[in-house]
């Protein structure tokens, strides 16, 4: 069978393809240079590269560049006038070609990952005159695939969670692993999934990567956690694959699978009958293995004898059940309680009641401690009434207490004086009998609240207190008076008959039926021609004028005594007087002026005189002043000279003391109180050998009176001077008087004084004495010879 021209050229491409991917290279059709060569149209050139997809194994590791393929011209005659260039991705870099052959090799390892082909340009050049002979041709090289890389897990490691006691197969979390390897070519990109680490617990599939549970009723409170490790491995899990792992934890989430139960049947508790209401009792709690909502609980008593006095509530931290007063505990009316409380979880899973029921029960029992409690009044508020007219010691009522306890100690009762400070009541403390103290006065304080104490007998530190509210009730004590302190006027030009003023009055008595006064003028002011009283039956009065023409000159105040009587029983009366004014008024009865001065002064001294009279007493009380004030700078000095009193004389005393601690050298108290006896005292500035030779002490008590002959005489010439100042002033008397106790301290009598004191002791305490000792030693009649 003879082939056409169209099925030959196609004929050559299955064979060129088949020998492709069969590892041949194409230069190996290239070295039959007496056959044509096709490009992949459909026409035949008679001269045309031979060119198609070279492809090139990734990751060769050799040392001599690696042979990729051969490029030929049909014009090449293989003489070398034809040169062959490279061009595109890759070329002299990575790909190079020999100018000469044509042949092409790749310098530098490849890898499919990172780029999958290049695509060059070639070209065949006359060596002589560098022109193309053929057109620019481009091709393809391909890299081809190696197992290289390992499947990865790019969002691992996992963490997972599914309800705990889940059924086989529940579908828990999908792991991916990426393999980089060309999924196109071959199994190097085919993953599968298995499970290393977690079984028998859990499974996954080989394909998918989904992990599942694998066995059922797995408890959270045995085992809440589990670490699984998951292998991906490509070739589908064939021997040489590559393979990568992962790690997913596993967590079992809480399900309400477990019932509450109390860790005892029966629990007993002791609380003191005085417990205050809405204290806590006692704390139980019912255990739940599960956790957070499910572990909510519920509690309440079903049963027993104190459903009325206690109550159970939940703490929602705890969950535990409190248990707490409601009404107040007595031993002696019952010393025990018994409840029946039982505990549940607020929301049950349907899955799991056939597990059992939800709830458990116990028994709490409560005793009752019996204490001393302070007296209890019968009732928590008395409320008594009494009149305030009644007489002081009238009984008003009574209170009651008693001790709740079983000893039934006696009660003593007082009124505590905080909330009765003026002492107005009193009670018997033995029988609770309150009377009034004082006059009570409804006006003053309408109710009285007052607390009373019950005090045990034997126990006065239990004390109960009651509550006493004393109303007093009103008596008719009080007469009305004016509501208001009028201010009323009445206009010169005022007509008969005129209203001028409307009254009404006020009382501190509360009638029960209300107020009811009556107004009218007194006797003594009934028969008046200036002003009547009109009663207007409603707690009101009018006044009204009688006549016309007021005139102020005439009279400017007009004084109108009113009587008002009350409607009590019996009633009580009290006059009013109102006061009228005689005002100036306008066209519409306005008062502009009730100032009575420019009629007044007429009758008396004109303003000039009284200026006049101003300015004289002025006058005089200026040159008063002036008198004083040049008296007072002719007043003599208050310094006394030495022949007013030479008692006076500043005396110079050469002792030097023991310096500012010396307190006890000389008792400055006999000069204070002439009564003081000397004693002996111990001087600082004298050696202890020779404290017997000090002054002998005086126990005389000289008479007094001297000193106040002294200090009258000086308070009569104060008195009677004409220049001595006229405020207090301070004088100082430096008197000693005759015969005092500490007679004269100065030292210079000494010396003509008569006494038999030997004084040759001087000489003995050092040199800074040795002038006392010449003055007063024996030698002393030859110092002044």
């Amino acid at each position: 069978m003879k082939l056409g021209k169209v099925e030959f050229c196609h004929f050559l491409q299955l064979i060129a393809l088949f020998l492709c991917f069969s590892g041949m290279s194409q230069a190996e059709l290239s070295r039959s240079g007496s056959k044509p060569y096709f490009q992949s149209g459909r026409s035949r050139t008679k001269r045309s590269w031979v060119w198609n997809q070279f492809f090139v194994l990734e990751e060769y590791m050799g040392s001599d560049p690696l042979y990729v393929g051969k490029l030929h011209s049909d014009v090449d005659k293989g003489d070398g006038s034809i040169k062959y260039i490279l061009s595109g991705e890759g070329a002299s870099s990575i790909f190079i070609i020999d100018e000469n052959t044509g042949d092409i090799h790749a310098t530098k390892r490849l890898d499919r990952e990172e780029q999958a082909y290049y695509t060059l340009r070639a070209q065949a050049l006359d060596r002589l005159t560098n022109k193309p002979v053929e057109p620019e041709s481009e091709f393809v090289i391909k890299i081809q695939d190696i197992n290289d890389n390992e499947p990865k897990f790019l969002d691992g490691p996992y963490t997972a969670g599914v309800p705990e006691m889940s059924p086989v197969g529940t579908s828990v979390v999908q792991v991916t692993a990426t393999d980089a390897d060309d999924p196109t070519y071959g199994n190097s990109a085919r993953v599968v999934y298995s499970i290393l680490q977690g079984q028998p617990y859990f499974s996954v599939e080989p394909k998918t990567g989904v992990i599942k549970t694998a066995l059922p009723n797995m408890d959270r409170e045995a085992k809440d956690q589990y670490l699984l490790v998951i292998q991906a491995k490509d070739m589908v899990g064939q021997n040489g694959g590559l393979s990568g792992t992962t790690s997913v934890t596993v967590t079992l989430t809480d399900v309400n699978d477990n019932p509450p139960r109390f860790p005892r049947r029966s629990y007993q508790y002791n609380v003191p009958e005085s417990l205050p209401v809405a204290s806590v009792v006692a704390r139980i709690k019912a255990a739940d293995a599960d956790i957070g909502a499910n572990a909510e609980m519920e509690y309440k008593i079903v049963d027993g004898d104190g459903l009325g006095i206690f109550k159970i509530s939940v703490d929602k931290d705890t969950q535990e059940g409190i248990i707490t007063i409601q009404k107040d505990l007595d031993f002696e009316a019952k010393t025990s309680y018994t409840l029946r409380i039982e505990a549940a979880n607020k929301d049950a899973d349907p899955r799991f009641l056939s597990l059992g029921p939800f709830s458990d029960t116990t028994t709490v029992k409560i005793i009752v401690e019996d204490v001393d409690e302070p007296p209890v009044f019968s009732s928590p508020l008395y409320p008594m009434e009494v009149s305030e007219a009644t007489q002081v010691g009238n009984i008003i009522g009574t209170v009651a207490a008693h001790d709740p306890d079983s000893s039934n100690s006696p009660v003593r009762y007082s009124i505590d004086r905080n909330t009765d400070l003026e002492r107005y009541f009193n009670i018997d403390a033995n029988s609770g009998v309150i009377t009034t103290a004082k006059s009570l006065d409804r006006e003053t304080n309408a109710v009285h609240n007052i607390t009373v104490l019950a005090m045990e007998s034997q126990n006065p530190s239990q004390v109960g207190r009651g509550y006493v509210a004393i109303t007093i009730l009103d008596i008719n004590d009080n007469a009305p008076e004016f509501a208001m302190n009028y201010e009323t006027t009445v206009c010169e030009n005022a007509q008969p008959g005129q209203v001028i003023q409307k009254i009404s009055a006020v009382d501190k008595d509360e009638p029960s039926n209300g107020h009811q006064f009556y107004f009218s003028l007194t006797t003594d002011a009934t028969n008046n021609h200036n002003f009547s009283l009109k009663d207007n039956k409603d707690n009101t009065a009018s006044i009204l004028t009688r006549r016309n023409g007021f005139r102020r000159q005439e009279q400017s105040v007009y004084y109108l005594p009113i009587s008002i009587v009350d409607s009590g029983s019996p009633s009580l009366s009290s006059t009013n007087t109102l006061t009228i004014r005689v005002c100036d008024c306008d066209a519409d009865g306005i008062a502009q002026t009730c100032n009575a001065e420019a009629y007044v002064l007429p009758a008396g001294l004109s303003t000039g005189a009284l200026i006049a009279i101003l300015a004289c007493v002025l006058t005089l009380l200026v040159l008063i002043l002036l008198i004083v004030t040049m008296r007072r700078r002719k007043k003599e000095p208050l310094i006394f000279d030495e022949e007013r009193d030479i008692r006076e004389n500043i005396v110079r005393y050469d002792d030097e003391g023991g310096g500012e601690e010396d307190t006890e050298a000389f008792d400055m108290a006999a000069l204070r109180n002439l009564n003081v006896i000397r004693d002996t005292k111990t001087r600082r500035d004298v050696t202890p050998e020779i404290q017997f030779l000090s002054r002998p002490t005086f126990k005389s008590i000289p008479d007094n009176v001297i000193f106040r002959e002294f200090i009258w005489e000086r308070l009569k010439e104060a008195d009677v001077d004409p220049c001595a100042p006229p405020y207090d002033s301070l004088q100082t008397y430096a008197f000693e008087g005759n015969g005092s106790v500490a007679e004269s301290l100065s030292s210079l009598d000494s010396i003509s004084s008569n006494s038999d004191q030997n004084y040759d002791y001087l000489s003995d305490w050092g040199p800074r004495f040795k002038r006392l000792a010449d003055m007063y030693g024996t030698g002393q009649e030859s110092l002044y010879s």
